[in-house]
């Protein structure tokens, strides 16, 4: 009886410190963290595109979290300054990621502010990139045999479209273009230094 109860004790402080550090010491260091004023709250139409963002599970294959150059050469693969807590301030629940079988897309709206080269992408992504890996998305778009009002066509490289079709976004992948356009860090995270006179 003796054994488990030291065993027990144990398991309890070991909870108990994992518990400080991982949970109780980041909330009073993060508690007060503000949001960039150049960060802004995300639309109506960015908060439906990152909810299908993670229905199609694109968070698996994609982080949204710069390193350090200390830690990685990130800002030499393009994708930025490293990510700080408050560039996260609006997101419930965060995105970081775990894996980059794709690029890091926390500013994947500066790299390609192009709506055209997203529909595109997301409709076949070899169009784009050569070799690419990530899967294409075809349900999120209806194929036509001609345009009506309101239709978002999209242009594609010649040879993917359909023979004698069209292709026209549907509203959530609309909406997914909104994220990812909005997706852009690029402001400075610390103030600029102070001239002395």
């Amino acid at each position: 009886m003796q054994d488990e109860l030291k065993l027990l004790g144990g398991a309890m402080v070991t909870l108990a410190l994992a518990t400080s550090a991982l949970v109780v010491v980041p909330h009073i260091q993060l508690k007060s963290v503000e949001a960039p004023a150049q960060l802004k709250p995300y639309t109506a139409a960015q908060l439906r595109g990152r909810q299908v963002y993670i229905e199609n599970g694109c968070i698996y294959c994609h982080s949204q979290q710069p390193r350090d150059r200390a830690q990685a050469p990130d800002d030499k693969r393009g994708w930025g300054r490293a990510s700080v807590a408050a560039d996260y301030y609006y997101d419930k629940p965060h995105l970081l990621g775990t894996m980059r079988t794709g690029p890091d897309l926390f500013n994947i709206g500066v790299r390609q502010p192009s709506a055209d080269w997203h529909l595109g992408h997301l409709y076949q992504p070899r169009a784009y990139v050569h070799g690419s890996i990530m899967p294409s998305y075809p349900f999120l778009f209806d194929i036509k045999d001609k345009e009506e009002a309101g239709d978002r066509v999209v242009n594609l490289p010649p040879g993917y479209a359909p023979a004698g079709k069209i292709v026209v976004a549907k509203p959530e992948v609309m909406d997914l273009v909104a994220y990812l356009q909005g997706l852009d860090h690029s402001y400075p995270v610390l103030p600029a230094p102070e001239v002395k006179k």
